[in-house]
């Protein structure tokens, strides 16, 4: 017999459970159908157990580092294994707590591999979803809506699949048990770079290749430079403007080998292994879209700002839509949907005010346009650039490097852009994020009183010095 419902969610993961739990809230009757664990890559494969992963290796640095604060510590070792356990601990406490969010908002889930069917004797249109069961038994979801948050997986390259010993993509470079001594990383974008970051600072030699010409190609260049700058300094090579000749590649000698061009020069890398990191594509393959009319474009379902698909009663949200593939905008996202169809005020949905975080150490961090991005929209910008190094909160914590970038218009004063590099980044970027979203001038962000001393300090100060009233340089 089908389950009838209000709401059905193919797909469990940030943006999917937060959307499940939303139109419970406004009293729709939900199922959600996921194939593997609820909470889904970001918590199992992504967000949760990387930053898991970055704190214990940024940890192991600062220890490594305690004599600049006058403290001699000897005999500081690196268990890698309890690392591991470590992370897998965070991971299943946060699992329990979703699967209780479940229960507490009586959300059916469903563990299956969810495809979607056309018209058929449940349903005169397209959206049901035909389940298979782990034990091969079949279920049919019925529901008067469907949210479709299936969400990525990494992307790989042509003769680079990952076989989980010599090419690794971040699945398995997350469930690893040992390091290796030595890793090539292909693509400087958010994961290359944090996995770059995490791997030097638990000893291993990095080399991460680029094909753009600048680490982290969307986002600002001063950033950018000054990510490259900090992790030479820390020893990780850097190349950038290369092409990695994939056809080149061999392992030999227990070792991976490949060759990197650029211009003209061809360099032969060598590491234990390779680590492919050059974006993630979207699930949507094997999901039943050929029964629906929902349109696709560059491999991502089409919606419009609404979350909808070309079926209106069909929304698509998350990684498999593409734009920012965020757990935090996809769980926005899932809001936007579930509010529409419930018939609710909607947010709206502004790419430009989501904040997008890196890590690494150090830690990138941004929300609206850069510089460069206000200028090629025609906009007549100021900036302000205050350095970590002016800031007293910094100096105390021995983390002086790096700085906070203000963008604004030059004629109507509205903030446009807020690019951070250092200490704890992703965590100020919020202050902006809520500047923009209220749409404050820095003028009135300047107006406001920061602690002393204290991280924020920083961004009080730009907003001054965008107009030239500074206080601290």
């Amino acid at each position: 017999m089908a389950i009838s419902c209000d709401v059905a969610v193919l797909g469990g993961g940030t943006g999917g459970y937060i959307a499940a739990i939303r139109a419970a809230q406004l009293g729709k009757e939900v199922v959600i159908i996921e194939q593997d664990k609820i909470g889904g890559t970001c918590l199992h494969r992504g967000c949760i157990p990387s930053k898991a992963l970055l704190r214990s290796a940024e940890l192991y640095a600062q220890m490594k580092d305690s004599a600049s604060f006058g403290i001699e510590a000897n005999g500081v070792t690196l268990v890698f294994p309890k690392v591991q356990e470590r992370k897998q601990a965070i991971v299943d406490q946060l699992h329990k707590g979703v699967q209780y969010l479940m229960r507490k908002n009586k959300i059916q889930v469903i563990q299956g591999k969810g495809r979607i069917i056309g018209p058929s004797i449940f349903s005169p249109k397209s959206g049901a979803v035909a389940v298979e069961l782990s034990d091969g038994e079949m279920e049919t979801v019925v529901p008067s809506n469907l949210i479709i948050a299936t969400g990525s997986r990494p992307r790989t390259l042509p003769g680079l699949a990952p076989d989980g010993t010599h090419v690794l993509s971040s699945d398995e470079a997350m469930i690893m048990e040992e390091l290796p001594a030595s890793m090539l990383i292909i693509g400087g974008g958010v994961i290359g770079v944090e996995w770059a970051s995490l791997l030097n600072d638990f000893g291993v030699q990095v080399t991460l290749l680029e094909a753009a010409e600048q680490l982290l190609p969307s986002e600002d260049e001063e950033v950018a430079r000054e990510l490259q700058k900090q992790l030479q300094r820390r020893g990780i090579t850097v190349m950038t403007g290369v092409k990695v000749l994939t056809e080149s590649f061999e392992v030999k000698d227990g070792c991976v080998h490949i060759s990197a061009q650029s211009g003209e020069d061809v360099t032969v890398l060598q590491g234990d292994k390779l680590l492919v990191s050059v974006g993630r594509q979207a699930n949507v393959e094997n999901i039943g879209l050929e029964n629906t009319d929902i349109g696709l474009h560059q491999g991502f379902i089409r919606v419009n700002e609404q979350m909808q698909t070309t079926e209106p009663h069909i929304y698509a949200i998350g990684d498999c839509i593409g734009g920012l593939q965020l757990a935090h905008a996809a769980s926005h996202e899932g809001l936007v949907a579930v509010n529409h169809l419930a018939g609710e005020p909607a947010h709206g949905y502004i790419t430009a005010q989501v904040p997008r975080c890196v890590y690494s150490r150090p830690e990138v961090a941004s929300v609206g346009w850069s510089e460069k991005e206000a200028k090629q929209k025609g906009r007549d910008v100021k900036t302000a650039k205050v350095p970590f190094s002016a800031i007293g909160k910094a100096l105390v914590q021995g983390e002086r490097e790096g700085f906070l970038k203000m963008v604004a218009d030059a004629k109507t004063n509205d903030l446009l852009g807020v690019q951070i590099i250092g200490a704890h980044a992703t965590e100020l970027i919020a202050q902006a994020a809520l500047a923009q979203l209220l749409d404050a001038t820095p003028w009135e962000i300047g107006q406001m009183v920061f602690a002393h001393p204290s991280l924020s300090e920083i961004i009080g100060e730009a907003a001054l010095a965008i107009d030239g009233q500074a206080l601290a340089l």
